[in-house]
């Protein structure tokens, strides 16, 4: 069954730091949490992630740790994000076969969406919906209505990423996409708090009208 719940907030370098990122996450409900430290030292990744843990720990906000098996486990996170280019979905379950883990693979067209309903991850990540910033060097941009043609025919639970923020986010959602990733407009927002509630209230209000 696919699962709905509005906002995925992913943590890159966030100016208000990841720990206050996080608190906001889980004062105002926010399902998941991911956090995605790219070329950084494993020491360092480690260290934030327990921080992390601390705080999602007996919340509804669950900690999901981009494409490191090692520091997933090792925090005991409650999953884990992969690449196309990163550890195999099958070896990475056999790996950490903890019960009730989450397993979460990016997508961004139509093939590699359908490869991975085969995997059968918790969620799939369908992007770049428009073009972003976040990477170095990005995937093809799908578009709104593509993108909202992937989400739809999968049977899969999936949220849109990709250069999502409060403008850009009605759009999505009016195309029928009721979950979606955001990590600039949060990250390089002074106050978290305040920007993942407009984006809430954006997502109330279209979802619920």
């Amino acid at each position: 069954m696919r699962e709905v719940f509005g906002l995925y907030l992913v943590l890159t370098d966030p100016v208000a730091g990841y720990e206050a990122c996080t608190e906001a996450a889980v004062e105002t409900g926010v399902r998941y949490v991911q956090l995605r430290m790219k070329n950084r030292p494993k020491n360092e990744v480690l260290d934030v992630a327990r921080r992390l843990r601390r705080i999602t720990q007996s919340s509804g906000t669950r900690l999901i740790i981009n494409d490191d098996l090692e520091v997933a486990a090792e925090v005991d996170a409650d999953g884990l994000h992969l690449g196309q280019q990163d550890m195999n979905l099958a070896v990475a379950r056999a790996r950490w076969p903890a019960p009730g883990k989450i397993f979460g693979l990016s997508t961004h067209n139509e093939e590699q969406e359908l490869a991975a309903r085969r995997l059968a991850p918790t969620y799939i990540g369908v992007g770049p919906v428009f073009a972003t910033q976040s990477k170095e060097n990005p995937d093809p941009v799908l578009g709104v209505e593509r993108a909202a043609r992937i989400v739809r025919l999968s049977p899969l639970t999936a949220v849109a990423i990709g250069g999502i923020d409060a403008g850009t986010l009605p759009e999505l959602l009016r195309a029928g996409i009721n979950n979606f990733c955001v990590l600039g407009a949060v990250c390089r927002h002074p106050n978290p708090r305040a920007a993942i509630e407009q984006l809430q209230r954006i997502w109330h209000e279209t979802v619920d009208s």
